[in-house]
């Protein structure tokens, strides 16, 4: 009765666990065709049940990594907003955008830095900047050797080089030498039927640049055309420049001569561009349209119900803030605006919250009134439109005490406390259980291996006992 005797003691010694499951060791022993019990399924099977507690830990953790997600894109779709208005509000953004219209761009072409001051400007080219070049006399090829001799090369600054050549040279090999030594030109094997030239070119246009060559007949150098500077007028004052690309002339404004057209005065008008202003306020109505249908989804999920920020009370005030900046108005200080609002741009507010553009209504104004377009987002002193709604994001967007920044650290937070309790919760109660467990169902089953041995020797014991009474 070994086996009888020690499965109840283990039984009743069990019975403070209530992960074991009694039930599956009374059915191996008495109601199963062969006793046994499968130690690994019943060990798991009452830890899976002890880990329930760990459900709801993980259902609260999982609720909040959608909440993370879920403010990580309202984040990224307020980042991208606030940075609209950072370009709309820059003195190089934008609405610093200029153009430069020439009434003649086959003499004459120009281009305006960001801010540069708006007026027209005359220009007369009366000549263009060259550039000097040599050329030497003809020979077959360029690997036909050179007359032995020497060549000297002054540049225009620097000290002469001389290049001399014992009869084995060839053009390609002087080439290689000559643009070896750095002398401020580049030079250059040309072929053509009648054969091939060492052409050598100055590397900047201008008198300045100019150089020369002396040395041996025998090379048959001549100067092909000497460089000079251009000659222009800008609005009456006489410009020697050595580019055809003239800056500084009128400030912000790059000047490309073209060609010249002796005494003919091209017109230039420095302009507002209005497309770089038309596309950033697009970009303003896409973004926010971005944000508002993610932020409006947290209460009004059609789908799926609530989202999952919509008890977040940073959404909810981002919400506010963005649906009211809608509001704002520009007053000017002195004397009156034709944009006084978003909708005189042509801006205008949907029943879901989103914006729409007009486009014609938005260039019209940036052609008639471009200044107030400006004074809109810009205000007088880089405080109009842009700088509010930048100033509103901010304190949600800013990485050291921003609202977004607060909230996902307190969720992550969370995260980590629930994530400690699981991990403490396996140290402290699940593994030791699970040792528990594995030691008892162990011990019973190897206790019910014995009991068909023991049952057999009460059968035989009583068979002796009732054949010794007949």
């Amino acid at each position: 009765m070994g086996s009888f005797s020690s499965l109840s003691s283990l039984l009743s010694s069990a019975s403070g666990a209530s992960a074991i499951d009694l039930s599956s060791i009374l059915e191996a022993a008495f109601g199963a065709s062969s006793p046994g019990l499968d130690v690994s399924a019943a060990v798991n099977s009452a830890i899976t049940a002890a880990e329930a507690p760990e459900q709801a830990w993980l259902n609260q953790e999982a609720t909040l990594q959608s909440q993370i997600s879920a403010l990580n894109q309202i984040q990224t779709d307020a980042t991208n907003l606030d940075n609209d208005m950072q370009s709309l509000n820059s003195l190089t953004g934008p609405l610093s955008a200029m153009t430069v219209n020439s009434s003649n761009g086959n003499v004459v072409a120009a281009s305006a830095a960001s801010g540069s001051a708006p007026g027209n400007h005359v220009v007369i080219v009366n000549n263009l900047a060259t550039t000097d070049a040599w050329t030497s006399g003809v020979f077959a090829s360029s690997s036909t050797d050179l007359p032995a001799g020497s060549f000297t090369i002054t540049p225009g600054s620097g000290s002469p080089v001389t290049i001399t050549t014992d009869g084995s040279e060839t053009l390609s090999d002087v080439t290689n030498q000559i643009n070896g030594d750095n002398l401020g030109l580049t030079a250059s094997v040309i072929t053509d039927a009648s054969g091939s030239r060492l052409a050598l070119v100055a590397n900047t246009s201008g008198s300045a640049a100019n150089f020369t060559i002396s040395g041996s007949s025998a090379y048959g150098f001549a100067e092909a055309s000497p460089g000079g500077n251009a000659s222009l007028k800008v609005d009456g004052i006489t410009i020697s420049s050595a580019s055809n690309t003239v800056s500084g002339v009128i400030p912000g404004v790059t000047l490309n001569l073209l060609s010249a057209d002796p005494g003919v005065e091209v017109s230039l008008g420095v302009t507002p561009n209005t497309s770089p202003t038309v596309s950033a306020v697009q970009q303003f109505v896409t973004d926010y349209n971005s944000l508002i249908k993610d932020l409006s989804a947290q209460y009004t999920d059609s789908g799926s119900g609530e989202g999952p920020l919509a008890g977040d009370s940073t959404v909810r005030n981002l919400q506010s803030v963005v649906l009211g900046a809608l509001a704002y108005t520009n007053t000017p200080s002195s004397g009156t605006t034709t944009v006084p609002n978003l909708t005189s741009l042509g801006v205008s507010v949907n029943n879901d919250g989103t914006l729409s553009l007009d486009t014609a209504t938005l260039q019209s104004a940036l052609q008639n009134n471009f200044g107030d377009v400006q004074s809109f987002f810009q205000g007088t002193a880089l405080n109009g439109f842009a700088n509010s709604l930048d100033q509103q994001l901010t304190s949600f967007l800013s990485p050291d005490n921003g609202a977004f920044t607060v909230d996902l650290q307190n969720m992550n937070s969370e995260i980590n406390d629930f994530e400690t309790d699981i991990a403490n919760f396996q140290t402290n109660y699940i593994q030791p259980l699970q040792k528990q467990l594995q030691s008892e169902y162990s011990q019973a089953e190897v206790l019910l291996q014995q009991l068909p041995m023991e049952m057999n020797q009460i059968n035989t014991e009583l068979g002796l006992n009732n054949s010794s009474k007949g």
